[in-house]
């Protein structure tokens, strides 16, 4: 049975394994509570699929490389592996690390797991939770990136959080992109009603650097990452079943 999460090399037993292997790729991080949350989407992958070979790999920071990952499924008879990116918009990993990691027979890369109006639930559920009020200004921050299509993926779900909190939400970058976090911040903090705060929707997987430098942007509430959460895993699991 194939039930436990493989970090690199094959089950035990593949004997009812359930199609290719699926391995999913992060970006990676030192920080100990960030590997926890995004371990924790492949770990529900694994229990709620049984039967799934299920492996982790990184395209930086961590161990192993998901070039090394995918090779090692194929040498070790896997029937075909696919790359599920734990990101949240196409960029330089998805278009360059991950694409050269599946460059070979019995490889294939899923998309990324942003946009989804799912995404856009847990952005909900986080802020609630963050105690929204009606005159807060909200920013949404994400990671950032000089790819086109990963601005307008983010443009895409800060567009779905507006329309579900019925207010605007404008938009603050950690990199690759303007306005970064603390202009967007800002800019909104001069724009406040009397008692309003500027609250800070993190539109980033798992606590780590960028989540540390959306904290020190100078809003008065920062919601906690998407991660972990159910509906994550359903969307790995949907991207997978979409590349297979």
């Amino acid at each position: 049975m194939t039930n436990a999460l493989h970090a690199h090399g094959p089950a035990t037993d593949r004997s009812d394994a359930e199609g290719p292997v699926l391995v999913g790729c992060s970006h990676g991080t030192d920080d100990v509570a960030g590997r926890a949350a995004v371990r924790s989407i492949l770990t529900g992958v694994a229990a709620v699929r049984p039967g799934l070979d299920v492996r982790e790999a990184f395209v930086d920071v961590q161990e192993p490389e998901v070039a090394d990952v995918v090779a090692y499924a194929l040498e070790n008879d896997a029937p075909g592996a696919v790359v599920v990116p734990l990101l949240l918009s196409v960029g330089f990993h998805v278009k360059v690390d991950i694409a050269a990691a599946v460059d070979q027979p019995g490889a294939t890369a899923a998309s990324p797991l942003g946009p989804d109006p799912r995404l856009v639930d847990i952005l909900v559920d986080r802020l609630e939770a963050a105690g929204l009020a009606p005159d807060d200004s909200v920013v949404l921050a994400a990671a950032g990136s000089t790819d086109p299509a990963a601005a307008l993926a983010v443009e895409s779900v800060a567009a779905g959080l507006a329309d579900r909190l019925e207010q605007p939400v404008t938009l603050g970058y950690g990199a690759g992109a303007e306005p970064r976090v603390p202009a967007a911040v800002a800019t909104a903090r001069a724009d406040l009603p009397p008692g309003g705060r500027v609250v800070v929707a993190s539109y980033l997987l798992a606590p780590g650097y960028f989540y540390d430098r959306v904290r020190e942007s100078g809003a008065d509430v920062v919601s906690a990452p998407l991660a972990p959460d159910g509906r994550l895993v359903d969307i790995v699991l949907d991207r997978y079943d979409a590349a297979t």
